[in-house]
Parts: structure tokens; sequence; C-alpha cells
């Protein structure tokens, strides 16, 4: 997603919890939801 996205919007449950650029989104979560996420993608 960090090189072919403009945009990157993480959803949980229907809500948009974060959405903006994927190399700040992938790299700095802001949500506990995304950084959960991201640890079991790595």
């Amino acid at each position: 997603a960090k090189n072919v996205a403009n945009k990157v919007i993480f959803m949980d449950k229907g809500l948009i919890v974060e959405s903006g650029n994927p190399k700040e989104i992938i790299n700095h979560p802001q949500s506990e939801r995304l950084q959960s996420f991201l640890s079991k993608t790595r």
C-alpha cells in the first residue's frame, strides 16, 4: 500500500479510524486498533 496508493483508509466496525498518506499512516499509526493490526502483519 505504501508504494501504490495515494491514500489509505483504515476502518474498524464500519467506521473510518484513520485515513491519509500511506507512509505516514503505516509508519506512525495514531489509533490503538491500527497499531494492533499492523503489529500482527509485520
